[in-house]
């Protein structure tokens, strides 16, 4: 074989070789479910919670479940690269294997920006009960008008000075706000009137560039003496509070917090298919007419709102 060419083969072959070593997009799994999909759309029905276990007092009684459901559409999407066939003949291996990688990663970087854009429309956008996915009036069954768009005064936190604004906190009012909301989440009931995150431990804070040092500064100083002031201790224990920066948020005021540890979790992805490879290589006739190959990637899938009851929108005021 000419070891002079780099051939499309091989350049294939970086691809799949960054396949093997994923990027680590952690926080994807920690918002969101992933269900697979044969076929054009999926219903999803949220049928309210399961019967908790009783005394056995006068035979059974047989609990209904609550009817909601969510129609999910899979969408086709695309990803295509062009390699001239001068810098396959020049041997670029360091810049293509790079370019290969980032290639390789749009696979899971996709899902991340699809849950982004969910992120970012909460406020507006409405979910499985016909509300905005963050609002002010959730109800369902006899959870009671329940609220996950909340508002945190931080001009009266302790510290706070003069130039600290809702768009510039300081550690200690990001913290405030934060643990607002986690306590927030902890409060929620489910369409039988019971807690249904009593036993979270583990959330994500998702905020915007700007915001991104207030949050890591703040819980930097999260300690339990703190959130015993909005939580009680015993649920204070051993919580996990992680935080996400997202350019692709525009807020300058605010920021979502997520429980994470739930089997059912914020948000929904949905796939029909994992990313497929087709390339038209050196011997193609694109090859002859345009002096380059192309490698492209396609996948069939969807992205929508889950449980709302996971989820808090933080604006600082």
């Amino acid at each position: 074989m000419d070891q002079s060419i780099l051939s499309s083969r091989a350049v294939l072959g970086m691809y799949y070789a960054r396949l093997e070593n994923p990027m680590n997009a952690g926080w994807i799994a920690g918002v969101s479910n992933l269900f697979g999909s044969d076929q054009a759309s999926e219903q999803y029905p949220f049928l309210g919670q399961m019967p908790r276990m009783r005394e056995w007092l006068g035979g059974r009684q047989a609990k209904g479940l609550r009817s909601n459901s969510l129609t999910i559409a899979n969408k086709h999407y695309e990803a295509t690269v062009e390699i001239a066939l001068r810098d396959l003949r020049r041997d670029k291996t360091p810049q293509l294997q790079a370019r290969m990688a980032e290639f390789a990663d749009e696979g899971d970087a996709h899902w991340g920006t699809l849950l982004s854009a969910l992120i970012l429309a909460g406020p507006s956008t409405a979910c499985y009960d016909g509300q905005y996915f963050f609002d002010t009036d959730h109800s369902e069954g006899d959870s009671g008008t329940q609220d996950n768009d909340i508002q945190v005064d931080i001009s009266a936190v302790p510290g706070a000075g003069s130039d600290n604004t809702p768009s510039f906190p300081n550690a200690a009012q990001m913290q405030a706000a934060i643990v607002k909301g986690v306590a927030q989440i902890l409060s929620f009931k489910d369409d039988r009137g019971r807690p249904m995150n009593s036993n979270a431990k583990r959330f994500l804070v998702t905020v915007p560039v700007g915001l991104y040092m207030p949050a890591i500064a703040s819980l930097s100083a999260i300690n339990l003496a703190a959130l015993q002031q909005n939580i009680n201790p015993v649920q204070a224990a051993g919580l996990s509070i992680d935080v996400q920066m997202m350019p692709e948020l525009t807020w300058t005021d605010s920021f979502a917090v997520w429980r994470t540890d739930s089997p059912i979790k914020g948000l929904i992805r949905q796939n029909e298919t994992n990313p497929m490879v087709k390339m038209k290589d050196e011997r193609s006739e694109f090859a002859f007419d345009n002096d380059a190959i192309q490698i492209g990637i396609d996948a069939w899938r969807g992205a929508d709102y889950g449980l709302w009851q996971r989820a808090c929108y933080v604006t600082m005021v």
